[in-house]
């Protein structure tokens, strides 16, 4: 088994392609990907109110807690 290094980008769609050098046999391969973390990550640009009346809250969402939600239900 043999190693070769080569660089290759991540597009947008998560894909790499790569180009192998002719001596290189066709056959099966196995790819280890490694990516720098600190690399400026691709962000999608929000819009304002992309998500108005995507979620609700309960009426209920203020309302005390039971005590069995603190002490458990063996109380």
């Amino acid at each position: 088994m043999q190693a070769i290094e080569l660089e290759a980008t991540i597009t947008e769609s998560h894909e790499i392609h790569l180009q192998l050098p002719d001596n290189i046999k066709a056959s099966k391969a196995k790819v280890i990907v490694m990516y720098d973390e600190a690399a400026t990550p691709v962000t999608k640009k929000r819009v304002f109110g992309q998500y108005r009346d995507k979620i609700t809250i309960a009426e209920t969402f203020d309302d005390e807690l039971p005590v069995s939600f603190w002490l458990g239900d063996k109380t």
